[in-house]
């Protein structure tokens, strides 16, 4: 007999959801047999058996979160060695009840459809919100496919008047407490695993990074003139190139040119500054199940076409939380873009360990004298956000002059 124990699937990962169980007990397993679903901080992950046998117990249902290294469910391999039972907490000792006392009044906890035989079909997240809750999944009605149980259906339950409860005889004559409504009609949404990994990981970046910013703007006529002219190119292949992938090129190739800025910041001895030698950047992408960061590896070394493709393919691996370790990992710099949003500038929080990340605006029209004439103009606002550990102003805005130089005279950047 074996534990299966939650295992660590990412660098950042303290505790996994089991999403789903592909087997029940009972159930032979083989050496490569998927075995259940772990919900990290990144990504939905399936995770194979390593050993044969059969499955003698699962310790945590579905919807479940508990931390790396905890046993999650029981395999008979055949040895008959029963795993150690898990240390308990040390009990108080019970003390004497007064004679006067009443016995406690026992609470009745709802039976779930899966306690009766029943298994209704919902989310990992209904699970756990309707234990939070109290609500038995089987008298909740799902509106997804094939009757599935969604949050919509659950947060219909909850909104629903609950029956009235019998009154009982009262001690005293003392009028009771006026209960306090909430009369801003609030739904608290509890965190799932992703965005409990952005909030504490954007926290410590927030607080614990000394940063700066730098803004600059960029006129992007030619650059938008060459990406009309790569996809004319380019139709009929199924490569489409955007604007994000000409940036994401050209922030690469200006990395090659500073390399400070393609840094991460060592506390070791009296701190360091950690150069890396490949310009991976990661591409933040706003996903269904939140911010998801997954990284175009070697940039500087592909080609825009490239980059278009590899962008397309890890977007929708995002948007279906099924990206691997390592398309998310090793990132040496992020590119964060809101211009398809109509946002024309703002901010954005490191990514850390990284050093430094770009906030990328839309292009907006905007008026300009040349040769004595006003002009229409597109352009393009890109602000650095920086570590002050590593990375000085001066660097920054050598940086973004070569990045400005890239974007003004876009052939150097599919050169």
């Amino acid at each position: 007999m074996i534990d299966i124990l939650m295992p660590r699937l990412s660098d950042t990962m303290t505790d996994g959801t089991v999403s789903a169980w592909h087997k029940k007990p009972g159930d032979p397993v083989a050496a490569g047999d998927l075995l259940v679903e772990i919900e990290t901080d990144k990504a939905i992950m399936e995770q194979e058996a390593y050993e044969a046998g059969t499955l003698a117990e699962i310790l945590v249902p579905e919807g479940e979160n508990v931390a790396i290294g905890t046993p999650i469910a029981r395999l008979d391999n055949g040895t008959g060695d029963a795993p150690a039972p898990a240390p308990k907490a040390e009990e108080p000792a019970p003390q004497e009840a007064p004679a006067e006392a009443a016995p406690a009044p026992v609470v009745e906890k709802p039976v779930k459809a899966e306690e009766n035989g029943e298994r209704r079909a919902a989310t990992p997240l209904v699970r756990k919100l309707a234990r939070e809750n109290n609500i038995d999944l089987s008298t909740v009605t799902g509106s997804g496919p094939g009757g599935r149980i969604v949050r919509s259906d659950l947060d219909n339950a909850l909104k629903a008047p609950a029956a009235p409860a019998a009154p009982t005889p009262s001690a005293s004559s003392a009028p009771a407490a006026p209960q306090t409504t909430d009369a801003r009609e609030s739904t608290a949404v509890p965190f799932d695993a992703v965005r409990q990994a952005i909030a504490t990981r954007l926290t410590e970046s927030a607080t614990t990074i000394p940063t700066f910013t730098v803004t600059v703007g960029a006129e992007a006529d030619k650059l938008m003139a060459l990406r009309a002219q790569l996809n004319s190119a380019l139709d009929g292949s199924g490569v489409k190139v955007s604007v994000n992938d000409l940036i994401v090129r050209a922030v690469a190739l200006a990395l090659r040119e500073h390399p400070g800025i393609n840094a991460s910041y060592s506390a070791e001895g009296r701190g360091q500054t950690v150069l890396h030698q490949r310009i991976n950047v990661g591409v933040a992408v706003a996903a269904p199940a939140g911010l998801m960061v997954p990284v175009i590896h070697d940039a500087d070394q592909a080609s825009v076409s490239a980059i278009s493709a590899r962008t397309k393919k890890l977007v929708a691996k995002a948007n279906d939380r099924t990206l691997s370790t390592t398309e998310m990992a090793d990132g040496t710099f992020t590119v964060s873009n809101l211009g398809m949003f109509g946002v024309e500038h703002f901010t954005a929080i490191i990514n850390p360990p990284q050093g430094a990340i770009l906030a990328v605006g839309g292009a907006s029209t905007e008026l300009a004298l040349v040769d004595g004439e006003v002009v229409q103009r597109k352009k393009i606002r890109f602000t650095l956000t920086a570590d002050h550990r590593i990375i000085d102003g001066a660097l920054a805005a050598q940086f973004l002059a070569t990045l400005t130089q890239l974007i003004q005279n876009p052939f150097r950047i599919v050169a």
